[in-house]
């Protein structure tokens, strides 16, 4: 019997190492056959011309009071006050429309259920962090496929240029509720791709850019030569800085940030300028620096939140942050933050979590420096 266990045992170990070699030699391959939409890519209709004027179009906006993500808060900080808000924050949300084989369109619907839940739970952990600093708005929108960035096919462009056409329809929309005022944008993956096109196409150079305190185009990478002297603002050099932009991309050691950076060089700058040869924007999100390390004691506050059905737990202490040579930032060891950690120990989907409470202090910070400028 105990050799029978022990040959069971002996063939599941072949099989695992025999999934582990045929992933790594075929990894990407077998992920872009299952994630890449198959169906040929078709234009989506245009919204209404009002479409954004229904609250319904948001996941967060100050007028939605109930059910609303974005006023939510870890037990110990207090919660939002949206009476009087200090700033109009703009967040757009990563790729929630993950899916797979037949069922794949290049862009999500609105009437998606599954997306939408998992966009509103992104909400409540990411763009929460900024609901000390003001009222935050954060639209739904016909979002790319997870498949779009996995493949080189036209298909996938034309869905990312059509999910940014609904981003950039909702933000001339929170513009005309907000005429006045400080204004901070921010987001994660999807949601910061949009955001820097935002930024080159309608904010730069026009008079709205004054109004901005902050930028943070978290998870996804910008080059500082070849990108920023386009979006017209600088890196942020410190944490008492404002009108400027922080970036960063999560990743514990040993990592492995290969696919991001090669990613990230083989396409030209919004200066129109390669970026292979340029940096990698890293803001330290402990210390909201320009490149340097923080140690795990600086951190304000990591989002826990692996007790399933209970909500997250703010952890003060845990995790470090240095932003390495590479343009990535470091957090040290791996830490256990849940299921969704990706290959080569990327925490792509913890950016904001792992930094929550850092994220929440650094934005009151830069308004406050907006405010007394």
């Amino acid at each position: 019997m105990a050799r029978k266990f022990l040959y069971v045992i002996a063939t599941l170990v072949v099989l695992v190492i025999a999934a582990l070699l045929v992933y790594r030699v075929w990894g990407m391959q077998l992920i872009r056959l299952v994630m890449v939409p198959r169906e040929p890519f078709s234009q989506l209709q245009p919204l209404p011309a009002d479409a954004y004027a229904d609250a319904s179009m948001w996941i967060a906006r100050p007028d939605i009071v109930k059910n609303n993500p974005a006023l939510w808060t870890p037990e110990g900080v207090a919660p939002a006050k949206v009476t009087d808000p200090k700033a109009a924050i703009f967040f757009i949300h990563p790729t929630s429309y993950i899916t797979t084989f037949g069922d794949a369109h290049w862009n999500a619907r609105l009437d998606d259920k599954d997306a939408d839940a998992t966009a509103r739970r992104f909400v409540a952990s990411q763009a929460s962090a900024f609901n000390g600093a003001g009222a935050v708005w954060a639209p739904r929108y016909r979002q790319a496929n997870y498949g779009a960035f996995l493949t080189d096919k036209p298909a996938g462009e034309e869905a990312l240029a059509a999910a940014y056409r609904d981003v950039a329809q909702a933000f001339a929309a929170f513009l005309k509720a907000n005429p006045t005022g400080p204004l901070i944008l921010a987001g994660h993956s999807q949601g910061s791709s949009h955001l820097l096109r935002l930024l080159r196409e309608q904010v730069a150079g026009k008079p709205v850019a004054d109004r901005l305190a902050a930028v943070y185009a978290v998870g996804w990478p910008v080059s500082v030569e070849a990108d920023l002297p386009a979006l017209g603002l600088p890196a942020c050099a410190d944490q008492h800085q404002a009108h400027c932009i922080v970036s960063w991309q999560s990743y514990a050691e040993p990592a492995d940030p290969s696919a991001v950076v090669e990613s990230f060089e083989r396409k030209t700058g919004y200066t129109g300028r390669p970026r292979k040869g340029t940096h990698m924007l890293c803001t330290n999100p402990i210390t909201g620096a320009f490149n340097g390390s923080a140690p795990a004691s600086a951190n304000k506050g990591t989002l826990d939140a692996r007790e399933e059905g209970k909500p997250p737990r703010l952890l003060k202490g845990v995790v470090p942050a240095r932003c390495d040579t590479s343009g990535v930032l470091m957090i040290g060891e791996p830490v256990d933050m849940g299921p969704f950690t990706l290959p080569g120990n990327n925490y792509h989907v913890y950016d904001y979590a792992l930094f929550w409470g850092d994220v929440r202090d650094d934005a009151q910070k830069r308004l406050a420096a907006f405010l007394h400028k």
